[in-house]
Parts: C-alpha cells; sequence; structure tokens
C-alpha cells in the first residue's frame, strides 16, 4: 500500500508540472516541462549524493577512522542483504542521519557527531538500519527525484506569473490564465508540490521505521534512538540544514526547529507516533530505555 501510495503522489506531481507548463504555453509549453524535468532528474540522479553530502561537510570514514559505526554498518548491510555502503560522519552538534545514493550499489550513510556521542551501540543501530531500510526501498532515488521536481515546480510557477499572461499556446491561442490566474498558479502550485513532497517524505519514513526495526531484530532501539534524537534536534541547532531546508527530508529527524508537529506542513511525522509503532512490533507492554 505504502509503494502504491508513492507512486500515485509521484504521479500527481509530475502531472502537476506538466499542467503547469500546459498552462504557459500549451502543449509546446507542456513538452518544454517534461524536458526540463528529465533533464533536472537525469542531473540529480548522478550527483544529489555528493552535493549532500559537499553541503553538510560530510567526512569518510573507515574501519580505522571509525571503527564503531563501520563495524555497526557492515553487520547491518549483510543482514539486510546490501552491499556495503560508503559510511560518512559529519561535524555537527545535532544528533541525526541520512542515507543517500541512486542504488544501493552506490550508496552512503552519514551520522554526526552529536549522534555518536550521545547514543549507545545498540541505539545507533537503530539509526543505521533505519537508514538501511531506505537505501533497500531506493527511498533515497524517490526523495531526490520529488524535491527535483518540487524545485522545477516553483521555477515554472514564477515563469507563469512572468510570461504566462502574455504567452500563447501552440495555435496562436492567448494563455486562458491572466493575471489573476498567474498570481494563484505562481502562490499555489508550489504550496502543493510541498504538501506532495511531504507527504511522500512521511509515508517512506514509517516504511523506514517497520522496515529497518526487523533489519536489527529489535524495534526498540530505534524506538530508544528516536527519543533521544528528537530532543537532541529541538536543543540544538543544525546550521546547514536550516540554509538548506530542501534537504530536511533526508534526515532521520527533522533538523529544522520548529517542525517536528505531525501536520501536512512536515517533512516526518510525529515522532510519538513513530516510537508507539515501534513499541507495537515489539509487543512492549511496560517502560522501555
Amino acid at each position: 500500500m505504502n509503494y502504491a501510495r508513492t507512486a500515485l503522489l509521484l504521479a500527481a506531481m509530475t502531472g502537476l508540472f506538466l499542467a503547469i507548463g500546459f498552462l504557459i504555453g500549451g502543449e509546446a509549453g507542456m513538452l518544454v516541462a517534461l524536458a526540463i524535468a528529465l533533464a533536472m532528474n537525469l542531473f540529480a540522479y548522478w550527483n544529489s549524493d555528493k552535493m549532500v553530502l559537499r553541503m553538510y561537510g560530510a567526512q569518510e570514514a573507515d574501519r580505522a577512522t571509525a571503527p564503531g559505526l563501520y563495524g555497526i554498518v557492515e553487520q547491518l548491510a549483510d543482514r539486510a542483504g546490501l552491499p556495503m555502503p560508503k559510511v560518512y560522519v559529519i561535524e555537527n552538534d545535532q544528533p541525526n542521519a541520512f542515507a543517500t545514493g541512486r542504488d544501493p550499489a552506490h550508496a552512503a550513510v552519514a551520522a554526526t557527531t552529536g549522534l555518536l556521542g550521545r547514543l549507545s551501540s545498540e541505539e545507533i543501530a537503530g539509526v543505521m538500519a533505519h537508514e538501511l531500510a531506505h537505501i533497500k526501498n531506493r527511498d533515497t532515488l524517490t526523495m531526490t527525484i520529488t524535491a527535483t521536481i518540487a524545485g522545477a515546480i516553483g521555477m515554472l510557477a514564477n515563469f507563469t506569473f512572468l510570461f504566462g499572461n502574455n504567452s500563447r499556446d501552440s495555435n496562436g491561442n492567448p494563455n486562458p490564465l491572466g493575471m489573476v490566474g498567474a498570481v494563484l498558479v505562481m502562490i499555489l502550485a508550489p504550496v502543493a508540490a510541498m504538501l506532495v513532497q511531504m507527504a511522500i517524505s512521511r509515508s517512506r519514513e514509517y516504511e523506514a521505521d517497520r522496515m529497518g526495526a526487523e533489519i536489527s531484530g529489535r524495534p526498540l532501539w530505534l524506538a530508544s534512538a528516536l527519543d533521544k534524537l528528537e530532543r537532541g534536534a529541538q536543543a540544538i541547532a543544525n546550521p546547514e540544514a536550516e540554509q538548506n531546508p530542501a534537504t530536511a527530508h533526508l534526515f532521520i529527524i527533522n533538523p529544522l526547529h520548529g517542525g517536528s508537529m505531525d501536520n501536512l506542513f512536515s517533512s516526518h511525522p510525529s515522532t510519538d507516533h513513530r516510537i508507539q509503532r515501534l513499541r507495537q512490533m515489539a509487543g512492549a507492554k511496560g517502560p522501555w530505555g
């Protein structure tokens, strides 16, 4: 059901993008929009992982420089039937982590120094299992595509305001939008794209929690980690994420301050809800820690 929902949401976002192109320039505008989307997605497919790792100053780690983290990822990747991903450490006091890469053979996991310093080895294993689940489900590629299309929708919406009022379709007919319509498209289209992007992200987080718990075999490891990560993210700022909010959905916990509410505008589900689901998986009835 989650995969079908994700596919439908992706189709809706793509349809919105093409519709804006049609409003700007009719069939020709729609074809141009499609060409832009393909070009942007091809670029993101090959370069998004390098860009985000560079953005956060991630340093590659190995068995010598980060033996604990590397060993945990190696063991979990073997359990998940995945190739060993590259492992990175980010010098950042906020406890957080993310995965990136276009497919399991070209994947990477990254953890902040704040996470490594505040979590137990079991909790780190829970987090890394979650990130490996994203890789196994190819969520890293899905989220790259949605982020790219969402950005392109914002760009096209601005073009609608600048050029849509005076443009004509392929048959020479004037654009039906008019100035008021162009303004509405400029405002509403990016909001609609953001809502779809957030819906996809939230759905994939729940699925990665479930599969990550299966990979580690201990749902409460991840549940305990999420509790600590949530409190840490609320107390400690992540300047790089604040400067690049479009990457917030990559992290296991929303790195942006004030964005953790479980509503339409959050990139992540409620952490309390995620913990409750994990406790149900474990069949836990009493306290955990």
